[in-house]
């Protein structure tokens, strides 16, 4: 009787151990912020998961896929749904933003991203997995405003979204912390400059009511 694999099933090996899986991509992320990609060292992020770099080779073939999967397992979580208050969500987003940036690592990582030795596949997808996805939310939380007419219809939704984000980075590199109001007071003036109203300011007037 032909057994399994002479009949063309794969034979049947050790099941893969996800916690192994999780300790090295931590390791793996952590060489990536800290060193960045080029001098990310496969045999010091064995050494920091607790496994061997043959270990490793069975997961991922070389360095730039264990470092793109670091960067997936990095990403930050999709925030829910928007709500009837786009000015509200914009907060959120950026609240969001906040504290994915300030995790450990995260600003080394924008620098490692900026390093001519950076394999230029690992750069596009961080670019996709990281930079891409919170762009769309922002655009789309201004996009809702600006169909619900609380934003002017001509607002440069491009730089607006570019203002949200750069803003932090640029006081990161000036050495000027962020304040803890830091979400509220950007977003306050991402939307004074693309014209916001405020979400009930088109709702009728009682009548009768006095101006203050």
């Amino acid at each position: 009787m032909k057994s399994p694999t002479s009949i063309g099933e794969a034979p049947r090996g050790r099941s893969r151990d996800p916690a192994i899986d999780a300790r090295v991509l931590a390791a793996a992320y952590r060489q990536l912020s800290s060193s960045g990609f080029e001098a990310m060292s496969l045999t010091a992020v064995a050494q920091d998961a607790g496994t061997t770099r043959q270990a490793i080779y069975r997961r991922w073939p070389d360095k730039a896929s264990l470092a793109a999967a670091a960067l997936a397992a990095a990403a930050d979580a999709q925030p829910g749904a928007g709500s009837a208050d786009p000015l509200a969500d914009l907060v959120a987003e950026l609240t969001d933003f906040q504290r994915g940036v300030s995790r450990p690592g995260r600003m080394s990582l924008v620098g490692t991203m900026l390093q001519d030795g950076t394999a230029p596949a690992l750069m596009t997808r961080y670019q996709q997995q990281v930079i891409a996805p919170r762009r769309l939310r922002l655009r789309a939380i201004l996009e809702r405003a600006r169909l619900r007419g609380l934003i002017d219809a001509d607002a440069d939704l491009q730089v607006a979204v570019t203002m949200c984000t750069g803003s932090w980075y640029a006081r990161a590199l000036a050495g000027d912390p962020p304040p803890p109001d830091w979400p509220i007071r950007i977003a306050a003036l991402v939307w004074r400059s693309v014209g916001g109203k405020s979400p009930d300011s088109r709702k009728s007037r009682q009548p009768g009511r006095s101006e203050l």
